[in-house]
């Protein structure tokens, strides 16, 4: 037989109070109830827990040793409670999200404090990485969500949001296209460019427009992360393709974002989860307040 959290309530206020009768009424309890509560605790342990007679009640060696066992038993269980409650009802939990560095640097920090204001016991476990990554660790579970860009075609993965993220041009304040008001497909075949490496969401839908378009664009330099092509643009190394999200692109005065006159250059959004999972009560909270963020207009 288990430990009943009631019988060890049952102990616990006769122990303190000396008292059946006491200790009923402190439970809200009938006295043949608070009995046989307290016989069952002596049944599941299998010792005498009280000396009892007409006129007082004691604690046996055993139940005194008991008492501080079982008061730390109780405490750790009603606060295991208490947070099971609260992961349930979304009042604490943590948001695992998996995220394109471009989310990670714009959106989600103000959102974490929008989050975080409506539940202050809200924690965030947050992976920035380009899109491949983001949708393996939500494959894999290792995060309940994930937003990443491209196409999807994963039996999977559910898709919660779709959207798209207009690509810009990005170019020193004196490059002759800072003129322009907007850039061609041509134009850009005409310059180095600096874009980011294989395998991010933003080189497929650049090489994607190269091919339409029937151009073969000049690389001359292929890194990583947006922060590194805005630094390798200052530099002079020529022009780079981005989100026009991207806080890198807004965060420099000295360059210039020009869009671009080709319809290719829109890079899937998706907001996406496990396929049969259930987000825990505090992720859905995020992710209401993320589509509202998401949704147009």
């Amino acid at each position: 037989m288990d430990l009943n959290l009631r019988d060890i309530r049952a102990f616990i206020a006769v122990a303190q109070t000396g008292s059946f009768t006491r200790a009923a009424s402190r439970l809200h309890l009938s006295q043949p109830a608070l009995t046989v509560q307290i016989r069952r605790l002596e049944e599941t342990v299998g010792v005498r827990l009280f000396d009892r007679n007409s006129r007082n009640v004691a604690l046996t060696p055993t139940g005194r040793e008991l008492l501080p066992l079982l008061q730390k038993s109780l405490h750790d269980m009603e606060h295991v409670l208490i947070d099971a409650r609260a992961l349930g009802d979304g009042s604490s939990g943590t948001v695992r999200i998996a995220c394109l560095p471009t989310f990670a640097a714009s959106v989600l920090p103000e959102l974490i404090q929008q989050v975080k204001a409506a539940v202050p016991r809200a924690g965030f476990h947050v992976r920035d990485a380009v899109a491949g990554v983001v949708e393996t660790l939500v494959r894999h579970e290792e995060v309940d969500i994930g937003l990443t860009g491209g196409e999807l075609s994963d039996a999977e993965i559910d898709v919660l949001y779709a959207g798209a993220d207009q690509l810009v041009a990005v170019l020193p304040a004196g490059h002759a296209f800072a003129r322009r008001k907007r850039v061609s497909l041509t134009d850009l075949a005409s310059v180095p460019l600096v874009l980011t490496a294989q395998g991010t969401s933003v080189r497929a839908v650049v090489d994607g427009a190269f091919t339409s378009g029937g151009c073969a664009p000049e690389i001359a330099c292929e890194p990583t992360y947006m922060m590194t092509a805005v630094a390798m643009v200052r530099a002079g190394l020529g022009v780079t393709i981005l989100p026009a999200s991207a806080r890198e692109v807004r965060a420099e005065p000295e360059l210039r974002v020009r869009p671009i006159d080709h319809d290719a250059f829109l890079r899937p959004i998706a907001l996406i989860k496990k396929r049969g999972r259930t987000l825990p009560p505090i992720t859905q909270t995020f992710v209401a307040m993320l589509l509202e963020r998401l949704a147009p207009g």
